[in-house]
């Protein structure tokens, strides 16, 4: 990739607005095309780094790593919207920790007293926690800086982002329908977001494959609250006995989240595939495309890394 070479980016979620950062930084003449800008699925994201749940472990634990390097560097900014904060991620079976977890600062076994009722293990540690309103503003503001432009158009395909040389698709669960890639399928996610009653820490449940999640994030006067993961549900309509239960489960743990205020519902469908695309194909006029999507739940936790991936690709093209 020369200075000044032109690059698509098709996406604003996430992975697109953080792609095309670090392209329009490296020198690059950046284009961003979307539906919407920003994504709803990355705008309803909670978010806690942590790559849970996605593959191959290889490559995920070295664009988890980078990305939380830089987090950790945003994190010095308050207007990023990203918090290094302390909490606990605890279980009610005696789950060993996961491996990410145990290198993080502050990790340490919970002594019993410090879990609630019900719970047999729990891990203490900090971890960058993201405001994705506040953050995905702050990327948008960083491309714009850097000389990237921004279009909010509907693709019927790849190509209808052209004419360009350099594509990179980061368009999340829409690949299933402009790569096409039948082996993309949705996990339907739900967050409450209430006003905050004073909680400092988050809070997180290892229920494995379970679609009932529980968790809370607080970010200064809010707090959010999940969750669920519904394979396969793709519907983005407030599911409101889904927030009610989520509420519940959150309080049973919390019970200061019991006089919160309901602000809102977030909703969106994590991309999710076996693993994590990120890869380059030539088309047959030559087009160079980039895949960078299916990162699931972890979008936010691997984005860093993959915008670095992406970069390394287009440069030895």
């Amino acid at each position: 990739m020369t200075a000044g070479e032109r690059v698509v980016v098709v996406g604003a979620g996430v992975a697109g607005l953080t792609t095309a950062v670090f392209l329009a930084e490296a020198g690059a003449s950046v284009h961003v095309i979307a539906e919407q800008v920003p994504g709803v699925t990355s705008l309803a994201a909670g978010a806690m780094w942590g790559p849970y749940l996605v593959e191959p472990k290889d490559k995920v634990d070295q664009w988890g790593q980078r990305s939380l390097e830089i987090f950790r560097e945003l994190a010095e900014d308050p207007s990023t919207g990203v918090r290094l904060t302390s909490g606990i991620e605890a279980s009610r079976t005696a789950e060993a920790p996961p491996d990410w977890a145990t290198t993080l600062p502050g990790f340490r076994p919970c002594e019993t007293t410090e879990l609630p009722a019900g719970f047999s293990t729990g891990y203490r540690f900090t971890v960058p926690l993201i405001d994705m309103p506040a953050y995905l503003d702050y990327l948008l503001r960083r491309l714009d800086a850097a000389g990237g432009t921004v279009e909010q158009r509907r693709l019927a395909s790849l190509a209808d982002a052209g004419p360009a040389p350099l594509i990179v698709n980061c368009t999340g669960l829409g690949a299933q329908e402009l790569v096409p890639d039948p082996d993309l399928r949705p996990i339907r996610g739900q967050h409450v977001v209430v006003t905050n009653p004073g909680l400092t820490e988050f809070f997180s449940e290892d229920t494995g494959l379970s679609p009932d999640l529980l968790c809370f994030y607080p970010h200064g006067d809010t707090v959010v609250l999940g969750g669920t993961a519904s394979d396969g549900e793709g519907d983005l309509a407030p599911d409101e006995k889904a927030a009610a239960r989520i509420l519940a489960r959150c309080v049973e743990v919390e019970p200061r989240l019991a006089k919160a205020r309901v602000l809102e519902n977030r909703i969106g469908a994590r991309p999710t595939r076996a693993t994590v695309r990120v890869e380059l194909e030539r088309s047959e006029d030559g087009t160079v495309v980039v895949h960078n999507y299916g990162h699931g739940g972890a979008g936010v936790t691997l984005s860093w890394g993959c915008a670095e991936e992406v970069g390394k690709l287009l440069s030895a093209r």
